[in-house]
């Protein structure tokens, strides 16, 4: 072989090995890349763990809708707004002959509408019975058309049902709580005066009535027993 034969398999030889070197460097980076996007969240000084498929995403919950009246809805929204299950409570007006009423026309006793909560919640975590029951607790449900010092039919004790299942289950448990222990050494021979009606259009308050106590950093006036 001649020397001119030989520098040319010599130098073809070392291309190879060149290339080779740049691919496995190549690899070696996107790999270390990987690494630390794995990590770049990780705890300090702990490894991210393997992906995994994400879970139930929140607008995937099936929720479900429950009104109540109370009284003064705005203790009402409180106990529900901060109850495990509920997604969301707002205050709001139904059962009235008026559409669209402000506060001001539904306070002069005339439109029909009772002041309510209406509540967003997660059947998974909390189910209709529970919140039927932190109802009752949250007011006296003998007293007709009044909570303590608010006077009038909008402040009556109410349920409105939005199915037969929710009017079944607030029957029931009206029934049962009349027939309790509890309830006569609390109200002794007094009738529970709520009302178990169909579910009419809700117009929410007006924003100024949303969260109230929370924006004034109170505590909820309302009576509970």
């Amino acid at each position: 072989m001649n020397r001119l034969a030989l520098f040319l398999i010599v130098g073809v030889v070392a291309l190879g090995v060149v290339g080779g070197l740049m691919v496995v460097s190549a690899t070696t980076d996107d790999a270390d890349a990987s690494s630390r996007d794995a990590n770049r969240n990780a705890t300090p000084g702990e490894q991210a763990p393997p992906a995994e498929p994400s879970g139930k995403e929140e607008s995937d919950v099936e929720t479900r809708i429950a009104t109540f009246g109370a009284g003064c809805f705005w203790g009402v929204e409180l106990k529900f707004d901060t109850t495990e299950g509920v997604v969301k409570a707002e205050s709001g007006y139904m059962g009235g002959k008026v559409d669209k009423p402000t506060y001001k026309q539904v306070c002069t006793d005339t439109t029909g509408h009772a002041e309510v909560v209406q509540v967003t919640y997660d059947p998974e975590k909390i189910t209709y019975d529970q919140l039927l029951d932190i109802f009752w607790h949250l007011h006296d449900p003998t007293q007709v058309n009044r909570q303590g010092p608010d006077w009038g039919t909008q402040y009556r004790t109410v349920i409105f049902y939005h199915d037969d299942a929710q009017k079944g289950e607030a029957e029931k448990s009206r029934a049962a709580l009349q027939a309790s222990d509890e309830f006569k050494a609390q109200f002794g021979d007094k009738k529970i005066a709520t009302e178990i009606v169909p579910a009419k259009a809700f117009w929410k308050a007006e924003d100024y009535h949303q969260d109230y106590f929370a924006k004034k950093g109170m505590e909820s006036c309302h009576v509970g027993w």
